[in-house]
């Protein structure tokens, strides 16, 4: 019984750890975007504003093994199947997508 409870906190903390670092670095990305932008003619056309999104997601990985290899979260990145991969992309994109809509909408500038 104590096995499947630390199993399930365990499971609980890593995903709970994935979808936190992907959201902000989603939301991260979205500023990062807007300030790249800032000086653009048309910043919501400008393919600046998508390599920083790419640059979020391929960043997040490391700092997942790290974080797993420091022992503060069990997260083993080697363990990743196309899901959570699919899944850390996707959840970053939407978090960057709808930020920075946001910024964009807004006018907002850094």
């Amino acid at each position: 019984m104590a096995t499947e409870t630390a199993d399930a906190r365990a499971s609980h903390l890593r995903g709970l750890t994935v979808t936190t670092l992907a959201s902000l670095a989603g939301i991260l990305a979205a500023v990062g975007s807007s300030v790249v932008t800032a000086g653009a003619a048309e910043p919501a056309t400008s393919r600046i504003g998508l390599y920083v999104v790419v640059a979020a997601v391929v960043v997040q990985f490391p700092i997942l093994e790290a974080l797993g290899r420091a022992g503060l979260v069990e997260v083993d990145v080697e363990d990743f199947g196309a899901k959570d991969y699919l899944y850390v992309i996707f959840m970053t994109f939407s978090l960057w997508f709808v930020s920075w809509t946001v910024l964009l909408t807004t006018g907002t500038t850094f």
